[in-house]
């Protein structure tokens, strides 16, 4: 949703959609929109600020499309004009009722701001009040108040994803089309703040300094928690050291700071169970667009899971969802024809934002054209190829077990040795780092990224498939079942599916008269995810592994859509550390935010991978 640099990558997207040639800019705004700013007032009496954009031409009515977020609806005053409305140009130029309101307690709204509030079931008093209530309050005073006709859009992506998810349930009648991209959905699960109970400390850490600060006596600014600058972040968080520090000065001194209240609830307890909005998404009545990107490292699992929970709680629903080859909100961009080493072969974004998105709104809320959008719409990475599905994961999906075998074997046969396991030492003070780029911030290719790094590393295990002899298509959910054992307590599994590129190999050039790039050898990653092996059982109830028991440790990793080609091979690479993407685990059952330096300690981990006890991965091939 948001953390590290987010706030900056908004920006950044903000500036590049009014980057497209022709677009509209704050003058083409100011001639063809008039602003207003309004406080709107919730059941409990907090008055909520929210710029609204109307078209001048008055000759019709217009449909709203209005998006709700904790970042500032800025610039403020009825004089200054933003310079680009809505989710792109083309439904800027179509003219609609464009809304943007600021979060309860965020910004100029009143109010106390809680992170994520979904819905309160069976409301009993106006003090009862969610982000689905405040969204369904908004609405009706819009259509009292502005010269629409009758229709109501909303869409946002990240944080303001969840306030779209959010306003699905129990939505106003006139909500017809909601586009919730990159949507936060269980943060302690997969999103944002933790993964599998695993802390993504680099992100939070830099998002949480200025997010929730002091606000300014206007409320136009927050003041940051602190202040630092680094440029190698594997070596700062290195020397920071046990993070039980940051809960004081100079750090996160506030025990009112949302890092503090993450902080504090290091299990998966009611605090983010609360939080959870995929169990609210019942019996959802809008048109829904669910958009998310294969490359996303804050939310790719908010965009699947939120299409996922409407799909099986919402039967007869109009839900949509489609996946490209983006980061976070990259589909917001003017152009997107590469990522990484990949080449696309054409701008998908023009396909996305011109023939899906554009007409998505169109059709539900002025009755313009048709929407015959296909249930599924996701981009093969490998292939490069838009694919259509009725159902996802395809019918023609199916789970294949591939089994890790002596010496770095990956096969569909079984092993058949009674003994074979491979070792490794994981030591905290040397944690194999997630990223090859020395940087102070996130290098977002990471999740695309050359992992030859990694696997020179004695503390990172790799199995790998013979050639292939044909192409190999996945598309649905990973899930590795390792069979492990250890001399510690506690320790992390990262899971890595990675595409090897043949000697020989290369892609396009990035730029027109650039040669080639080499490709040989390159060990592509396609998904990776991490447990933190303490919740194996239950994120709620962690429990230490037992010195030298053998047990299972599952991890889910997202979905995929990807083609390894023929002559290339399927990699799979195991390691107990992420860092500093993920905190250091001592390896020692404890709550590690209470940890101190004597707490960590070096651990020998054994995968075992034998016919008792074979370690596998489930891959869903496409027959």
């Amino acid at each position: 949703m948001k953390r590290n640099v987010l706030l900056c990558l908004l920006c950044l997207l903000h500036w590049a959609v009014i980057a497209q040639n022709p677009a509209p800019d704050t003058s083409w705004i100011k001639a063809n929109y008039i602003k207003t700013e309004q406080y709107i007032t919730m059941r409990d009496g907090v008055r909520l600020f929210t710029a609204i954009y109307t078209p001048r031409d008055n000759s019709q009515t217009y449909p709203i499309i209005m998006q709700r977020t904790p970042y500032s609806v800025r610039p403020y005053g009825e004089g200054n004009y933003r310079r680009s409305l809505g989710p792109n140009v083309h439904l800027m130029r179509e003219k609609y009722i464009f809304v943007y309101q600021d979060a309860r307690g965020r910004y100029k709204s009143e109010g106390t701001f809680r992170e994520m509030t979904p819905a309160i079931p069976n409301k009993k008093s106006s003090k009862d009040v969610d982000e689905s209530s405040d969204t369904h309050e908004t609405v009706e005073w819009l259509l009292k108040n502005t010269r629409n006709n009758g229709k109501v859009g909303q869409w946002g992506i990240s944080f303001p994803g969840y306030y779209s998810s959010a306003g699905l349930p129990d939505a106003h009648p006139a909500m017809k089309a909601v586009s919730p991209q990159a949507p936060m959905s269980d943060e302690f699960i997969g999103d944002d703040c933790y993964h599998n109970g695993a802390f993504f400390l680099m992100d939070n850490f830099g998002f949480y300094s200025g997010f929730d600060g002091l606000k300014s006596k206007d409320g136009t600014n927050y003041q940051s928690h602190f202040s630092v600058e680094y440029k190698d972040a594997y070596k700062y968080f290195l020397e920071l050291g046990a993070l039980k520090k940051t809960n004081a000065a100079p750090y996160f001194a506030d025990p009112n700071s949302i890092w503090r209240q993450t902080t504090a609830h290091p299990v998966y307890d009611e605090f983010w169970q609360s939080r959870n909005i995929k169990r609210h998404l019942k019996n959802i009545k809008p048109a829904v667009l669910v958009v998310g990107g294969w490359f996303d490292a804050e939310d790719l699992y908010g965009a699947l899971k939120t299409y996922a929970a409407i799909e099986k709680q919402s039967p007869g629903n109009n839900n949509r969802l489609v996946m490209g080859p983006w980061t976070h909100g990259g589909w917001a961009a003017p152009a997107w024809k590469g990522f990484a080493r990949y080449q696309f072969g054409a701008d998908v974004n023009k396909y996305y934002q011109e023939e899906i998105e554009t007409k998505f709104f169109n059709h539900y809320l002025k009755g313009k054209g048709t929407f015959e959008q296909p249930e599924v719409t996701v981009f093969e990475t490998g292939s490069n190829e838009w694919k259509h599905y009725d159902v996802w994961p395809p019918a023609n999906s199916k789970p294949t077990p591939y089994y890790f075998g002596p010496n770095g074997k990956l096969a569909v046969e079984k092993p058949t040795p009674s003994t074979s396991l491979t070792n490794y030492e994981s030591d905290p003070a040397n944690p194999v780092p997630y990223t090859s780029v020395t940087s102070g911030h996130r290098n977002n290719e990471y999740m695309a990224e050359d992992q030859r790094f990694a696997s020179q590393r004695p503390d990172v295990l790799s199995f790998q498939t013979d050639s292939l002899s044909e192409d190999l298509t996945l598309t649905g959910e990973i899930v590795a079942d390792l069979m492990v054992s250890m001399t510690g307590s506690d320790a992390d599994f990262i899971v890595k599916v990675i595409d090897v590129w043949p000697a020989g190999s290369s892609v396009t050039a990035v730029k027109e008269g650039e040669k080639a790039v080499d490709m040989s050898g390159y060990q592509q990653m396609v998904r990776a995810e991490v447990l933190r092996g303490k919740f194996r059982n239950n994120f709620s109830k962690p429990e230490p592994f037992a010195k030298g028991k053998i047990e299972q440790v599952t991890v889910k990793l997202n979905e995929v859509a990807h083609t390894f080609k023929k002559g290339h091979r399927v990699m799979v690479q195991i390691q107990s550390s992420w860092f500093p993407l993920v905190d250091r685990n001592p390896q020692k059952f404890m709550n590690i935010f209470e940890a101190s330096e004597s707490d960590f300690q070096k651990s020998e981990i054994s995968i075992h991978h034998n016919a008792d006890n074979p370690s596998r991965i489930t891959l869903p091939v496409l027959r």
